[in-house]
């Protein structure tokens, strides 16, 4: 399954999220256009290796890319589902949400395997925050979804609690099945980071819609 768009639109324009896209976006330009040995000395220097921690990679490591199929799909969830978290959190505190979130992903996955030297790079921490928020502030919603099996192909809209919700289960499953695993073999998703940035995002997301609820019945 892959997401193609969800169907509540934007009130505000998502400038946080458009942004953050193009942020990325350049970042990753720029690795491309690195010769092999400058990128590897790159990574080494801005991504987060936690056997060799330090916090100035934490944040700058959200930004780095393995690849067009990494960043790619990362920039896609971004803009479905980022700028309606953007609508309902306004701009300032939106930014400072997936900050905080990318920062919650990194520190479950340290949590995890605190000595391994495997750069982690990428948005997806911060990215599983804003999905997280949007499970909570838009069960209502869903998702049209590119479904394929086998030789079909289909689009279908699909309820975007059910959409994340197994998102989550299999980062959970993922995560869970990769305990134990070596660094040598374990170089791949940082599935705790995913579980840690949803935890995170679901967390601030009842918190703004205990505090929506608490207006509409005050007001």
């Amino acid at each position: 399954m892959f997401p193609i768009s969800d169907v509540i639109p934007s009130r505000t324009v998502p400038v946080v999220t458009i942004g953050l896209i193009a942020v990325n976006a350049l970042v990753f330009l720029h690795e491309l256009l690195l010769p092999s040995v400058a990128l590897e000395l790159f990574t080494q220097h801005y991504a987060l290796i936690p056997a060799w921690f330090s916090w100035p990679t934490v944040f700058t490591s959200m930004f780095l890319h393995a690849g067009f199929w990494h960043v790619l799909p990362n920039m896609v969830y971004l803009w479905i589902f980022g700028d309606n978290v953007e609508d309902r959190l306004g701009h300032g505190r939106y930014l400072v949400f997936y900050v905080a979130t990318g920062v919650m992903a990194a520190i479950a996955q340290l949590a995890i395997n605190p000595n391994s030297t495997v750069p982690m790079i990428g948005a997806s921490g911060a990215i599983a925050g804003v999905m997280g928020a949007y499970f909570v502030l838009y069960p209502q919603s869903r998702v049209l979804t590119a479904v394929f099996v086998l030789i079909f192909f289909d689009v279908v809209e699909i309820p975007a609690i059910f959409f994340l919700g197994l998102w989550f289960l299999l980062q959970l499953l993922s995560g869970v099945g990769s305990l134990g695993v070596s660094n040598a073999a374990g170089g791949g998703t940082a599935f705790f980071a995913h579980i840690g940035g949803f935890v995170a995002g679901v967390i601030v997301g009842l918190i703004v819609r205990s505090r929506d609820r608490r207006w509409q019945l005050e007001g």
